[in-house]
């Protein structure tokens, strides 16, 4: 007997199905199905022929592959007992519980007493499913690894794309073509990783960003991750993803993997994109005020560092709201007795010696510029140079001659009176002063990974945010360290890189479009000369590409000439004009002919305008600019294409180009087939287009 399920939105079909009470299996998981499709026939189709040189019988690539039933492969649960000795569970099907686009399927091993169960799930608006698994022991068992439920890898594909990267050098796709085996990605550091984004694209043969079937995955746990890709010596392909191995500690009688975010499309790797950037929009984010417009954000750290004085921020302060900033946010440096980053971590109370009468005067005149007010923490960090780390030395995790990170140890988060001060000295603050934004920061790797790390500060998180529900949170872990699905349950913007050169920016932010949206990724105008590269950007590059995406200044602001302040206000005040349909627009990656361009085009979700950053990375290999074109379309209606940025035309540009002159009205089956041709321009220029649906 076969028992089948199916999973459907506009835009993907995913079917289940069990035969004789086994672990279900997807049979198919693509394009939509027809809705009278007879799901018992491709489950029978799913079925592989056998040959020489194989077992009787294939093993099934369920949803969880089991090492004792001669699976070939990785299996996607590996359990020990107490006392270390190994388990292989035959889970059995229990029941199914279904309903409008969820479906949950219980599995046991009676002999076991252990109970295995996958949830499926999937958005009719945004069409990304949501997976999810959890075992339940009546003896604690160690857990050295369960996968949430195991997709198959599609067969026509050669390569997948994954996410590595470095500090200020994060987002670097890198391409790995399926072979016989394993391809095996961990994240040990205890956070996402600036190395290992939890993230994977498997296209189909010949897919770019705008055609072609595309499968991804994005892994939502902040802890490190571990992510399986393997083909076996069938050919068959499947695909896990998990908390990183081994890290659970401690015997336990209840594990659950993190929701694992899965989409499929045949747009493209855009599709993909799409899906997640509106699901992490719409359904991960939780906004203090969705109607609320994201406000122009003004950090200080690379003003003052450390060296805080009262007056030179109040003047700091005037000069960036006259600029347009509409949020102040005091960085590091505030507290305990922070002259440097050696000391004071944990000691979360105002520096006196800085602030004589607290944080209210200069709060006061940030709100008489209407501005509101933010503030940093480091709350896992403590320094051994602290008043706390005196007085709880047992607090901090991993041994006393562990290796320091940035002068500084963790805090044990899995303890419950180490979330409790952190609670109290942190929610004091919120209480007494007008604070509406937290810079929670993360700036060094754990001495080991640990998930009741992770499960500690996800509580404390839930308990700040369920007492003072009006706060933002920006998730910061020395930039891009920690992003993911998890995280971002509890948190509403990104900071993308500690890297503010523009023109790593650009690609950057190209690259995180695969996963994000504009509305919570940060992208700050920096200083002229960038302190991370040591390179000197014009000021139009610096602020356009930070009006890609939530746009922000972070320099002194007093640095800058009457030239540069004028084109800040004037890229200011076009993104303000403008942000409340570009932090809701769909961001298509468009496919550049010039292989200088790094180009993407915002598109409203009404589909009546879209704006196009097209930016010269580096010299194009040609004299002339190839033409870009564009994508998501109409074909058939008539666009108004004007350039944005027409004042800053140089001297390269010398011809009668259309574009130049004024703006262009075309159908959308040009600019999506030949394209539009682009002014001439140096490198380290961006060309920003406004359309508009006639």
């Amino acid at each position: 007997m076969t028992d089948c399920w199916r999973l459907d939105s506009f835009a993907q079909t995913l079917v289940l199905a069990s035969t004789d009470a086994r672990l279900p299996e997807v049979v198919y998981w693509g394009a939509p199905l027809a809705k009278g499709s007879d799901l018992a026939a491709l489950a029978a189709a799913h079925a592989l022929d056998r040959t020489g040189g194989m077992l009787d019988a294939n093993a099934p690539l369920s949803i969880c592959p089991e090492a004792d039933r001669s699976f070939p492969g990785q299996p996607g649960l590996a359990l020990r007992d107490e006392g270390g000795r190994v388990l292989r569970p035959r889970l059995r099907l229990q029941e199914a519980e279904t309903g409008r686009d969820r479906l949950a399927l219980r599995c046991t091993d009676a002999d076991l007493g252990l109970s295995y169960t996958a949830r499926f799930a999937i958005d009719p608006d945004t069409h990304v499913l949501t997976l999810s698994a959890e075992i339940e022991s009546e003896a604690p068992v160690i857990v050295d690894w369960l996968a949430a439920p195991v997709l198959p890898g599609p067969q026509l594909s050669d390569e997948m794309i994954d996410m590595a990267g470095r500090w200020i050098g994060e987002f670097r796709p890198q391409r790995t073509p399926w072979s016989s085996g394993i391809r095996l990605r961990e994240a040990r550091t205890g956070r996402s990783g600036h190395e290992h984004f939890p993230g994977l694209i498997v296209p189909g043969r010949g897919a770019t960003n705008t055609a072609g079937d595309v499968w991804a995955f994005h892994y939502g746990w902040s802890g490190g991750h571990r992510m399986v890709a393997e083909e076996l010596p069938d050919g068959r392909r499947q695909v896990q993803f998990g908390h990183a191995t081994a890290t659970e500690l401690a015997p336990v009688t209840r594990a659950a993997t993190g929701p694992l975010l899965a989409s499929f499309s045949r747009a493209g790797l855009n599709g993909c994109a799409i899906a997640f950037q509106r699901h992490i929009r719409d359904r991960v984010v939780r906004w203090p005020d969705p109607k609320r417009p994201r406000p122009v954000h003004y950090n200080c750290w690379e003003a003052i560092y450390f060296d805080h004085d009262v007056e030179t921020l109040k003047q700091i302060a005037t000069r960036a709201s006259a600029l347009g900033a509409e949020r102040f946010v005091l960085d590091d440096g505030w507290f305990g007795k922070r002259d440097d980053d050696t000391s004071s971590l944990g000691d979360w109370w105002i520096d006196d010696r800085k602030y004589p009468d607290g944080l209210a005067p200069l709060i006061e005149h940030v709100h008489g510029l209407n501005m509101s007010f933010g503030i940093w923490f480091e709350p896992e960090m403590i320094n051994a140079d602290s008043d706390t780390y005196r007085a709880h030395p047992g607090w901090a995790m991993g041994p006393r001659d562990q290796i320091e990170g940035r002068q500084q140890l963790v805090l044990d988060m899995a303890n419950e009176e180490v979330r409790d001060y952190l609670f109290d000295r942190i929610g004091a603050l919120l209480r007494d002063h007008a604070i509406d934004y937290i810079k929670w920061d993360h700036n060094r790797l754990l001495p080991y990974p640990d998930a009741g790390q992770t499960r500690g500060i996800y509580d404390l998180l839930d308990r700040l945010r369920a007492a003072h529900p009006e706060v933002e949170i920006e998730s910061c872990a020395s930039g891009g360290g920690r992003i993911d699905a998890g995280i971002l349950e509890r948190t509403h913007r990104v900071w993308l890189s500690d890297s503010n050169d523009a023109l790593e920016r650009l690609r950057m932010q190209h690259e995180a479009a695969l996963f994000l949206p504009a509305a919570i990724t940060g992208s700050h105008v920096g200083p002229r000369h960038c302190h991370t590269s040591g390179r000197v950007h014009d000021i139009r590059l610096r602020a356009w590409v930070a009006a890609q995406r939530h746009m922000g200044f972070e320099m002194d602001p007093r640095e800058l000439s009457e030239e540069e302040a004028q084109v800040l206000t004037r890229v200011t005040a076009w993104w303000k004009a403008n942000r409340g349909w570009t932090m809701r627009a769909d961001i298509h990656r468009l496919d550049a002919a010039d292989g200088a361009v790094i180009a993407e085009q915002q598109m409203a979700d009404d589909g009546t305008r879209f704006a196009v950053f097209a930016g010269y990375a580096r010299t194009s290999d040609q004299i002339m600019p190839r033409p870009l074109r564009l994508a998501g379309l109409d074909p058939d209606a008539v666009y108004r294409v004007d350039l944005a940025n027409r004042e800053d035309l140089g001297v390269l540009s010398r011809g009668p180009l259309a574009l130049k002159d004024g703006p262009v009205d075309l159908p959308g089956a040009y600019l999506m087939s030949h394209g539009l041709h682009l002014p001439s321009a140096f490198p380290d220029t961006i060309w920003v287009l406004e359309g508009t649906r006639l």
